[in-house]
């Protein structure tokens, strides 16, 4: 694969700086934002997994810490869903600004309660192109729901029955376009055997429908 950009990057918002990992593809139009769950990282394997996936089908992405090492041993800091916002929020301007990401849309793929933030996010930011919430807590962002105007596709394990109805709730309060995937033999986590592929793959067509050019997308049906 060619790469236009692959590096350790390091994201100045306010008074501190995050730690990422930036990987472009030469074709990319697109990169997805990873917004991880309580207690997870920019090592996430599960999100990696995903990302990994998504730079085989030519799109970028931005993993890293939403928070910097001395904050996250503050435990409460890992559901401050208004401070995760604002380190969304930041990222996402400053790849807007990165000189190798220019020109690439941008869409957010939140986890847990990394998606609550992804949604409260893309309901103020009209950059944000395509959200996706694996597992995630969009009730912990359910004021904000009517405003985000970004397809958005809801992914949940069949036995993660809470979470479940979490989605069903906050589905209903979306009025962009929007899908709810259940699958089937999943947990919260997503560790049983197959569940992450078929994250990848609802993913990756996710993105695809939402973020690549529509002159691409004209290319490949005719």
């Amino acid at each position: 694969m060619d790469i236009r950009y692959f590096n350790q990057v390091e994201i100045p918002i306010g008074k501190i700086t995050l730690n990422g990992e930036l990987f472009i593809p030469l074709k990319a139009q697109a990169i997805i934002v990873f917004s991880h769950g309580s207690g997870s990282s920019r090592f996430s394997k599960r999100n990696q997994m995903v990302a990994k996936n998504l730079h085989e089908n030519n799109f970028g992405t931005l993993l890293f810490d939403l928070l910097t090492e001395e904050e996250d041993t503050n435990y409460s800091n890992r559901f401050d869903i208004d401070l995760l916002s604002k380190r969304l929020a930041g990222a996402a301007t400053w790849l807007g600004r990165f000189p190798a990401a220019k020109n690439c849309r941008i869409g957010f793929f939140g986890a847990s309660t990394g998606a609550a933030s992804a949604l409260r996010v893309a309901a103020i930011m009209p950059e944000v192109f395509a959200v996706i919430s694996r597992g995630g807590r969009p009730d912990l962002a359910i004021s904000e729901l009517p405003k985000v105007h970004a397809p958005t596709l809801f992914i949940v394990g069949s036995l993660d029955y809470d979470v479940i109805q979490l989605n069903q709730k906050a589905l209903q309060q979306l009025t962009c376009e929007k899908k709810l995937e259940i699958i089937p033999g999943a947990t919260h986590l997503f560790e049983e055997q197959g569940t992450m592929e078929k994250v990848c793959v609802l993913a990756t067509l996710w993105f695809k429908k939402y973020l690549e050019p529509a002159e691409i997308l004209k290319k490949e049906v005719c």
